[in-house]
């Protein structure tokens, strides 16, 4: 990843409407021309493989458009690729002058946002980078990043559990996701150099298909089995994941006692953390990626391009796509707070019934 600023700068320049706004071009991907009512469509990919895509970034793209009095159209293709193009179809047909996407994998995405680009509708990749796509933008966070704040955090608390050449095992994320794809990379720079020193064995590597909760139990359970009960640390790429591997551990009167990492501060992740069931989650502030990629798309719905001064490589299509990555950070239950201090979890949703006292020993208010 190449970036011309720090990730929170680009962003707090978006937010003030400090970034370069450039004139209608012309060309057959920019957005619709200023006579022509901006309109917005957004596809999110499902609604199972995190709590986030409907209960944040639904919510925050939404009111951003609102906010500004442009019309859109918010879509969930519930992990359907069919139901993908089908939707992107709709919009397309409906007058939307600009996409925004989360993929369901590259194929799928590039072959939306090509049609979207012929029909003269802009697009911006939303979270998931579309490899060989033809987004004008990609907004999202330093996914290398959050894979090693997972990396960190799993060390950490090995660590500060004094295990020894300790067994891990690794739940990745979706082989069709691009995330899931750089997540890995980052976890793996910090852990690799660990099992290459055989300061820690790896027992189990495997990628759980749609980031799918109830296949990430299956396939952590086969993982345990396999290595006889022996896993002293679960690498999860999500809350979610990582809720699978915990149930699992339950059942095997191991949890609290096997350290497991997260991603996306999800209710349930941070409950996990606050029982000492999972031992670190990442917090992506989700309402300024959100505001962000809202800025960029009602700028282009309204025939203008901005500069974000960021740009990511995208190998397959062998282009520099101008980006915001956003930074994330690392929490623990010393921080829990933090999460819910953003107003990104509340404490009455978080702190229910017995979690109570446990957020009161946390610190939560």
């Amino acid at each position: 990843m190449r970036k011309g600023f720090l990730t929170f700068a680009a962003v707090g320049l978006l937010a003030t409407g400090g970034l370069t706004a450039c004139g209608d071009d012309g060309g057959s991907d920019q957005a619709g021309s200023n006579d022509k009512k901006p309109k917005i469509g957004v596809i999110l990919p499902d609604s199972k493989s995190s709590a986030r895509w409907e209960g944040a970034d639904r919510k925050y793209l939404k009111e951003a458009f609102d906010a500004a009095g442009v019309e859109s159209d918010i879509q969930n293709a519930q992990n359907d690729k069919t139901a993908f193009q089908t939707i992107a179809d709709q919009m397309i047909t409906n007058g939307v002058n600009v996409l925004m996407i989360v993929n369901l994998d590259s194929g799928t995405g590039k072959a939306v946002l090509d049609k979207a680009k012929s029909q003269g509708v802009a697009t911006i990749d939303y979270d998931r980078l579309t490899l060989g796509g033809s987004a004008q933008y990609y907004v999202s966070f330093d996914n290398e990043a959050v894979g090693k704040l997972q990396g960190e955090g799993l060390v950490k608390c090995l660590t500060d559990k004094n295990v020894k050449n300790p067994a891990i095992s690794y739940l990745n994320g979706s082989p069709t996701d691009n995330n899931a794809t750089l997540f890995k990379n980052g976890y793996d720079s910090v852990l690799k150099p660990k099992f290459d020193a055989n300061e820690y064995t790896k027992v189990a590597d495997d990628s759980v298909p749609a980031w799918d909760n109830a296949q990430a139990a299956t396939i952590f359970e086969q993982q345990l089995t396999k290595a006889r009960g022996k896993i002293d640390g679960v690498l999860a790429a999500n809350d979610g994941l990582g809720n699978a591997a915990i149930s699992v551990l339950k059942k095997n009167k191991l949890n609290g006692k096997v350290p497991v990492t997260g991603q996306d501060a999800t209710k349930e992740g941070l409950q996990n953390i606050l029982a000492g069931d999972q031992c670190m989650t990442v917090y992506k502030a989700v309402k300024k990626e959100a505001d962000a990629a809202s800025e960029l798309a009602i700028a282009l719905a309204k025939g203008e391009k901005k500069d974000t001064g960021q740009t990511v490589k995208d190998p397959e299509g062998n282009r520099d796509v101008p980006s915001v990555l956003l930074e994330p950070k690392a929490i623990y239950k010393d921080n829990v707070n933090d999460v819910v201090a953003d107003g990104y979890v509340t404490k009455e949703e978080l702190c229910t019934g017995d979690f109570a006292k446990l957020c009161t020993e946390a610190g939560v208010s």
